[in-house]
């Protein structure tokens, strides 16, 4: 896959919240009449678009008939021993962040405290959490 585009109602809070993940832009350019950018990290590139007049999204995380996208989900096998304490981490660093730049971002939004989840035959720890626009994002880790 080339890169996940995600629509956002303000692209400077996007990119700042982004980045607390890992994210770093690669790439900055317009589509249309409004901002853009690539983002690469996590293993995978994500696009933000900036929409102006934007309207909030549905709730796909917490709506049970809602269909059509989902989320995006990303693997910390291989970057996080703990997934309860990456989370607790990246709350922590979001904490820091704000109280040097409160207009740079949001509190960090906990959808899905982790939980351990059977997928096949496997056991993986899985996350949720919501970015700036409200869009779930999964975190996963391979139990061992």
């Amino acid at each position: 896959m080339h890169h996940a585009s995600i629509r956002t109602a303000n692209i400077h809070q996007a990119i700042a919240f982004y980045e607390m993940l890992g994210f770093a832009v690669n790439e900055r350019f317009t589509t249309g009449y409004t901002l853009a950018c690539w983002m690469e990290g996590l293993g995978g590139r994500i696009e933000l678009i900036q929409i102006p007049q934007p309207k909030p999204a549905p709730d796909a995380f917490h709506d049970e008939h809602y269909v059509g996208y989902y989320h995006l989900s990303f693997d910390l096998t291989d970057q996080a021993p703990d997934l309860s304490v990456w989370l607790t981490t990246l709350q922590d660093q979001f904490t820091q962040a704000i109280a040097v730049d409160p207009a740079s971002l949001q509190p960090l939004q906990i959808l899905l405290n982790p939980e351990q989840q059977m997928i096949g035959d496997r056991v993986y720890e899985v996350a949720f959490i919501s970015d700036t626009d409200g869009l779930p994002l999964e975190f996963i880790r391979l139990l061992k």
